[in-house]
């Protein structure tokens, strides 16, 4: 079950981060280089358990058994540590950054876009990573990643990661695309049945397409673009909404658009193509030629936490294996924890999200916060802060 996730960004917020510098986006276990955050120390050890914790987190991420009675891993962690958990549901990245500053929280699941904004300034604190002992079983390449850690210093514990993919109905998509050019270049072909995820995010996705499309751009990454390139990727996606039936946050929605035939192309994640294909529409989904963009999560400790013992305490429960099985397969995403592909109720889950497959996640480009210092390191230009991202997200859907 996967739900719905936004990542609308204030404007206020783009123009701090416009000034803010930020390390590069790639993968392979550098850390962001540049971001100067303030000089925040990681505990070194524990104390008592404070008697509760206090959560945000994206929905279904923190599953007591109220929204389902079989659906609860809060119950046993409360049992076991005597600290209870109150937790609030966030609908994008920006009200996660929000209700850190308020210091009423003591730990996040934040995705990329977030996670960079919440350690510059200061709201996160650094991770003493020996603290929590499953740690040791999460998967290498989400370690110490450009949108978790800085100088070497880890700044969380991932938690879960998926792909934006790309999915057609098989019926009536001929021959068998290869390319996201089938959404771009070529979605006259399917005008009014293009489907594309409703956020200013996506743009990422028109760059990466430009990236290897049109090498005159010299696209890097595709979280750094100065203007020239910019303009590029949104005078694409102009052009492509001339084709979009409907751009979709809901991801009920997208199944049903493609049970109908009313989308028969475009963005989606592996939950939704499980759901519609088992619902009876002929779907594939898989990451194109290009690559894709995606998400990765990280539980973050507010470095004002209230209940920090607590909080290390959820961190290292959250990424357990028996745990972390039960989230990725309840909110639709590969876990963090490798142990956890053993615990998975469908044995096929880990195969299925690519959890292990190392390969995979390197032609995924996970989002990242864009900023006016560009995140590919270069420096004899300015790129488009995430806040014009937004401005022109506006005028692509007109």
């Amino acid at each position: 079950m996967r739900f719905t996730r936004t990542l609308q960004v204030a404007a206020a917020t783009a123009l701090f981060l416009a000034a803010t510098a930020c390390g590069s986006s790639g993968g392979g276990g550098s850390s962001a280089t540049g971001l100067n955050p303030p000089d925040l120390k990681a505990p070194s050890k524990l104390g008592k358990p404070e008697g509760q914790v206090n959560l945000i987190a994206w929905a279904g991420y923190v599953e007591d058994g109220s929204n389902d009675p079989k659906v609860d891993w809060v119950s046993d962690f409360e049992k076991q540590t005597g600290c209870q958990v109150h937790s609030k549901v966030a609908a994008s990245s920006d009200e996660m950054v929000k209700l850190m500053k308020t210091g009423e929280y003591d730990a996040v699941s934040a995705s990329g876009d977030a996670s960079l904004r919440l350690i510059a300034s200061g709201d996160a604190a650094p991770v003493n990573t020996d603290l929590v002992p499953n740690y040791k079983d999460v998967f290498a390449d989400l370690k110490m990643q450009p949108w978790n850690s800085v100088k070497g210093k880890a700044y969380g514990i991932p938690h879960g990661r998926g792909a934006n993919l790309l999915m057609y109905n098989t019926q009536k998509v001929k021959p068998a695309p290869t390319s996201w050019s089938a959404v771009f270049d070529g979605a006259p072909a399917y005008k009014g049945h293009v489907t594309a995820y409703d956020s200013p995010i996506y743009i990422a996705d028109a760059a990466l397409y430009l990236k290897a499309t049109r090498p005159e751009l010299k696209i890097k990454d595709p979280y750094a673009l100065d203007q020239k390139q910019f303009d590029a990727a949104v005078a694409l996606l102009k052009k492509q909404n001339a084709d979009v039936g409907e751009y979709w946050s809901d991801y009920l929605k997208e199944v049903s658009a493609f049970k109908s035939g009313d989308s028969v192309i475009g963005t989606t994640w592996q939950v939704i193509a499980n759901l519609a294909a088992s619902e009876g529409a002929k779907v594939k989904a898989f990451v194109p030629k290009e690559g894709s963009t995606g998400w990765s999560d990280t539980w973050m400790v507010s470095a004002k936490a209230k209940h920090p013992t607590c909080a290390y305490k959820w961190l290292d429960w959250i990424v357990s294996p028996k745990v972390n099985a039960q989230v990725a397969e309840y909110f639709g995403e590969a876990p963090a924890n490798a142990e956890a592909c053993a615990e998975t109720s469908d044995k096929n889950f880990c195969a299925v999200y690519h959890a292990a497959d190392t390969a995979y996640w390197k032609r995924v480009a996970f989002w990242n916060t864009p900023i006016q210092q560009c995140l590919d390191g270069r420096t004899d230009v300015k790129c488009v802060p995430y806040a014009k991202w937004v401005q022109a997200w506006t005028e692509i859907k007109g």
